[in-house]
């Protein structure tokens, strides 16, 4: 599916998403296996405790809402178009960066790999959205592009209801990070997915701990 990249009466749209279509598939792929392989297991003790029916519901309880999950994974997009995020998963949302009531950022861990999102919510039922900023993994890993970073930095810049600014800053000072020719581990996203407590699923920081983070940054 081709999307619009924005005509002279809109602003244009950009991907804030790593779309590799031979990736997804993969992963589309083991996260079936996956689900089936855990389904079964809970499934086969469930019948030989309760027989073949009851080993059937269980598993297919436990199969479908994992199943939802991993199909609503697989179709989100994330766009920036101007101020707004559009968020397609299985419809489409739009939400104001400049109208955010709160701004968090969040890192999730699994399995060593670390992911730094930007948790926008609008204040209204479905207007919640996570970018995702950076993804680290031992040394390494893939940031959003330079033009995503500046954009979406400018966006924030003007928001005043959850103080937009701290989070903007955060973004220019990867920026700069980036232009100096840093490593991964010194550049400021590295160091919050760093920092971050281990052996939590998902952890979130609020405006006020960004602030003292981007306080001590040059």
């Amino acid at each position: 599916m081709t999307e619009p990249t924005g005509t002279p009466e809109t602003p244009e749209r950009l991907p804030l998403f790593h779309d590799d279509p031979k990736l997804r598939r993969r992963r589309g792929c083991s996260s079936v296996a996956g689900v089936v392989i855990f389904a079964a297991a809970f499934g086969g003790i469930a019948g030989l405790i309760g027989g073949e029916i009851a080993g059937l519901v269980v598993a297919g309880v436990i199969a479908v809402p994992l199943l939802y999950v991993m199909f609503y994974n697989l179709r989100r997009r994330v766009w920036l178009e101007g101020d707004t995020l559009i968020v397609r998963t299985w419809g489409v949302r739009r939400i104001d960066l400049t109208a955010a009531e709160r701004i968090d950022l969040v890192i999730s861990d699994v399995r060593g790999t670390r992911t730094v999102s930007l948790l926008v919510n609008a204040g209204k039922r479905r207007k919640v959205a996570k970018v995702d900023l950076a993804v680290y993994s031992g040394a390494g890993g893939r940031e959003l592009g330079i033009l995503q970073l500046r954009k979406l930095a400018n966006a924030l810049l003007n928001n005043t209801e959850a103080n937009g600014l701290v989070f903007s800053e955060l973004l220019v000072a990867q920026l700069k990070s980036e232009a100096r020719g840093d490593a991964a581990a010194e550049r400021p996203l590295y160091r919050l997915a760093s920092a971050a407590p281990a052996g939590k699923y998902i952890q979130r920081f609020t405006m006020e701990a960004v602030s003292r983070f981007v306080a001590t940054l040059d």
